[in-house]
């Protein structure tokens, strides 16, 4: 256990810069506008904003599920509040700026010649073009998701080194030995065999992540970053790399000579090969949609409030909203396992030895029974 827990980070800095630097680029902007087109803005905001206005359910679900370069706590307009969060921008002729998200006051303020529409970093002057690499709220979190995995497991890997595994877990240790344990037996060796060990850092790297951060988006002032397509798709493009990489002869052999009569193999071969593809964006899509559908059904099932302008309607909005909300703590685990199991799942069928027949070698399954 000591070994695994120790080693357990060493693809988290991995993943956190692959999925900062993707993350930061989601945000890239190479959007030219003029003033018109920022007074315009300025004016259906300053009119969204009127008291009398109906509330715009759709608005407030996409604030809540979608990127922002601030993050928002409560509030609207210039009542609301937000913690500020750097801007780092490359403009074609002013070079690289930073400065801080508040000079643009939620949207309502111009600075240096920039404006915030549609939360895209846009410049008055329609010949300069503006690249957007700001650390943004789904940027912020995915790098304090980082630090809680560094500290707890690096505290969780010391606590073991100073007592062993010869008496019983306490504190933390007892809450996620279970989980850690979990991925290690139940997923990696289970589904690809007795070459699991070298995965399983990997595995219990992307559950956490993604277990961690599936809880903090169920809480309202956290961020979407599950629900962020492109956090789903570097880790979906990691799985590939890491299925594919380790892959044995037997793998390729399937793809690129797969055992049916060779007259199909115009046919098959390239399935075979978009099969390699479709099994991480199948990753990607699944964990995207359903975390973001379940905060969607939420918002809205709350928003039925303020659609039938009625305090009546409330019991049954906020009854079926809270249900919703506990389904979601369930998937926010089930979503994390899945994931993780497919990984395993995918790994294990690309590096796991097959006979002729394509049935897995005895020292395979003997393995397995053994754990």
């Amino acid at each position: 256990m000591n070994s695994k827990l120790n080693t357990s980070g060493r693809p988290l800095f991995f993943l956190t810069l692959l999925l900062s630097l993707f993350l930061s680029f989601s945000t890239f902007a190479d959007t030219i506008t003029d003033a018109a087109e920022v007074q315009h803005h300025t004016a259906s905001t300053e009119k969204a904003h009127d008291a009398n206005a109906p509330v715009d359910i759709a608005a407030v679900a996409f604030e809540h599920i979608l990127d922002s370069h601030s993050w928002h706590l409560w509030g609207e307009g210039h009542e609301a509040l937000a913690l500020p969060l750097p801007v780092i921008i490359y403009s074609s002729t002013k070079g690289i700026q930073f400065f801080s998200s508040s000079k643009f006051e939620h949207g309502h303020a111009s600075y240096n010649g920039y404006s915030l529409v549609d939360e895209q970093i846009v410049s008055a002057d329609s010949n300069e073009n503006v690249y957007d690499f700001s650390i943004t709220k789904n940027v912020a979190q995915l790098i304090f998701t980082a630090l809680i995995l560094f500290l707890l497991f690096t505290s969780i890997a010391r606590a073991y080194k100073n007592t062993g595994v010869t008496s019983a877990p306490k504190g933390k240790q007892s809450f996620f030995e279970p989980l850690i344990t979990f991925v290690r037996d139940d997923i990696a060796k289970t589904n690809i065999g007795h070459n699991s060990d070298k995965y399983v850092p990997y595995l219990l790297t992307v559950f956490f992540l993604i277990l961690i951060n599936n809880v903090l988006g169920l809480i309202p002032i956290g961020a979407n970053l599950t629900g962020n397509i492109a956090f789903t798709f570097v880790l979906s493009v990691i799985t590939l790399i890491v299925t594919n990489v380790n892959a044995n002869k037997h793998y390729w052999h399937h793809i690129f000579a797969p055992p049916a009569p060779k007259a199909l193999y115009p046919i098959l071969v390239p399935l075979e090969i978009v099969g390699i593809f479709t099994k991480p964006f199948a990753l990607m899509i699944r964990l995207f949609a359903n975390i973001t559908a379940g905060h969607i059904i939420v918002i809205s099932l709350v928003g039925l409030i303020f659609v039938f302008k009625t305090l009546w309607i409330s019991p049954v909005a906020v009854g079926f909203a809270l249900f919703i909300d506990v389904l979601e703590c369930l998937v926010a685990l089930l979503q994390a396992y899945i994931f993780t199991l497919l990984t395993a799942l995918f790994i294990g069928s690309a590096s796991a030895d097959h006979n002729e027949d394509g049935i897995h070698n005895d020292e395979d399954e003997k393995a397995v029974a053994k754990h």
